[in-house]
């Protein structure tokens, strides 16, 4: 790291950090160069030695020091609250929280050591398999996983195996599986086709099929060797739910013409905890009242509303899990049946799973996903007012209407309304530059409002749409269950005047904006997450984003 060529600045500190040592050592000689242990930040640890970063120092530092030092880095975080790129929860009530913090200690694994909680982790997988209407007579099984990534590979997994047994028994090749998904998907469903030895036929997204798996596409690309289809119930890019009721439909014709079977699973991952519970459902059948769903995973510490660390997979009868994938396990004094990827994994995120459900119930989900719909459309409406934005995801317009209808438009229909009269979708706003605006004001970057709402704490991103729909960037706000009313109005002023200020000011004093990035040696040796040439947030990096979904923030 350099600041100019004259100036090395690690030198410096080596330098200067010798020079107060050896002061030091003078004037406190009892001590030996450290300082009387009075409060944390009078040990040496905080007023004259750093704490040790890549290697275990020889010598541990006083509790109250280093707890005191880790606090005080940990403060350089962006606030959990203000991080609207996420849709992982930030929030939990505090009789939710004691909970966890009561059974932090407890380990999914010994199901022995704790039958209590088992049986709490098996009432959830039946709410939920009653959520997503499975069917009289089928016998729904699942499991909690660490997120929605490891249960996508589980699903991905139990196709794999399903299509391979069968193809075994008719005597027919095993070693070309596929499987479908749209450019749009999340990066861990890529990740299970590398990881597990299947061609991922990532088909791509444009605005006509609302930037999500086109079905056209899909009929155009299964063959004897697609495993299944992945459909996402809630795009991380703009929140349009897939049309999964339709691929089924297509999938079902072409069964009819081929005998093949292929089976879907939906990626729930954020609609598993929106679409049951809003008015506006999803529009269409997605769930077990398909038949070809054969599985489901969600996010409990998304829109279930819990913090990070827990998902599910649901199949929806035990004969969907091939026996291969389940393991017998003898541990600790018992016998339990294992099918997920990691084995010990914490406990209490299902605790406050069941307490979440059991406490919210039906009504209490309904209006927290009903306020954030409420927020994410007067959101969307504000910006597009202002004549500067126009929104890419549209659950602000009427039910059928795709497209930008004006700055006029209304930003309440009626007093009573719902979800229902709107699109159906995640409570998300995914928005950019109108054209308008970008005619007028050229030279202005997206980026940068992105960059200047981190100045206030907002972590905004900004980011390409999918491969061949990439010359488009968005901004995105995903409205979780802590956006207030008085955040919001905040959030609209700030971007509002954050806009204004561009405006107000030359090209040339905006142009130190885009060329900021992380220098320090934690950063070299981790992901890069660098932008070349000062190029927009999103962009950059080793390979072309068109060799794959590397990218989708979650």
């Amino acid at each position: 790291m350099s600041l100019a060529r004259h100036v090395d600045p690690d030198e410096i500190i080596h330098d200067l950090h010798d020079l107060h040592m050896n002061e030091a050592g003078r004037k406190h000689i009892h001590t030996n160069g450290g300082t009387s242990h009075i409060t944390p930040y009078s040990t040496r640890y905080a007023s004259k030695q750093e704490i040790s970063k890549f290697k275990i120092p020889h010598n541990g530092a006083p509790a109250d020091a280093v707890h005191q030092m880790l606090k005080d880095e940990l403060d350089l975080d962006g606030r959990p609250n203000l991080n609207l790129a996420s849709f992982v929860g930030t929030y939990m009530e505090t009789h939710a929280e004691q909970l966890m913090f009561e059974n932090i200690s407890k380990n999914m694994s010994d199901a022995d050591e704790y039958p209590a909680m088992m049986q709490m982790h098996a009432r959830c997988v039946s709410i939920m398999a009653h959520l997503w209407n499975v069917q009289k007579g089928e016998k729904a099984i699942g499991s909690a996983t660490t997120g929605s990534s490891e249960a996508i590979h589980l699903g991905g997994l139990a196709m794999k195996r399903r299509w391979q047994e069968k193809r075994m028994a008719e005597g027919k090749d095993t070693s070309k599986p596929n499987i479908i998904m749209g450019a749009n998907a999340q990066v861990a469903l890529e990740k299970f086709a590398r990881y597990f030895e299947v061609e991922a036929r990532i088909l791509p997204v444009s605005e006509k099929s609302n930037f999500r798996l086109d079905p056209e596409l899909v009929k155009e690309n299964i063959d004897e060797n697609t495993i299944g289809v992945f459909v996402i119930l809630g795009s991380t890019y703009t929140g349009h739910y897939e049309p999964v009721e339709e691929i089924s439909n297509i999938l079902d014709e072409y069964q009819e013409k081929t005998g093949n079977d292929i089976p879907i699973h939906v990626d729930a991952a954020s609609g598993g905890f929106v679409a049951p519970f809003t008015h506006a459902k999803a529009g269409f059948k997605w769930d077990f009242s398909l038949p070809r769903v054969k599985s489901i995973n969600t996010s409990g510490h998304k829109f279930g509303l819990v913090y990070a660390g827990v998902g599910w997979i649901i199949w929806r009868d035990e004969a969907l899990l091939p026996k291969h994938l389940v393991f017998e396990l003898h541990y600790l004094g018992g016998t339990e049946e294992s099918y997920t990827l990691n084995f010990s994994r914490p406990g209490a995120q299902i605790i406050a799973q069941y307490y979440n459900l059991i406490h919210l119930g039906f009504t209490g989900y309904q209006q927290i996903m009903e306020n954030c719909m409420s927020n994410a459309r007067l959101l969307s409406k504000s910006l597009e007012a202002t004549g500067w934005y126009t929104c890419v995801s549209d659950i602000h317009r009427p039910v059928g209407e795709h497209s930008f209808l004006g700055t006029a438009a209304k930003v309440f229909s009626k007093e009573d309304e719902t979800s229902a009269d709107y699109n159906p979708g995640l409570p998300v706003v995914a928005f950019r530059f109108s054209d308008e605006f970008k005619k007028e004001f050229p030279h202005l970057r997206q980026a940068t409002i992105s960059n200047l709402l981190r100045a206030k704490q907002y972590i905004i991103p900004n980011y390409p749409l999918p491969p061949n729909e990439d010359k488009i960037e968005i901004l995105r706000v995903v409205v979780r269950e802590s956006m207030s009313f008085d955040l919001l109005d905040r959030l609209i002023t700030d971007i509002c005047q954050t806009t204004q200020d561009l405006i107000d000011n030359d090209k040339s004093d905006l142009s130190i904006l885009g060329k900021s990035k992380d220098t320090s040696a934690e950063k070299q040796h981790s992901s890069s997450g660098v932008h070349p040439g000062g190029e927009s947030q999103g962009r950059g990096g080793k390979r072309p984003m068109s060799e794959g979904v590397h990218r989708t923030v979650c």
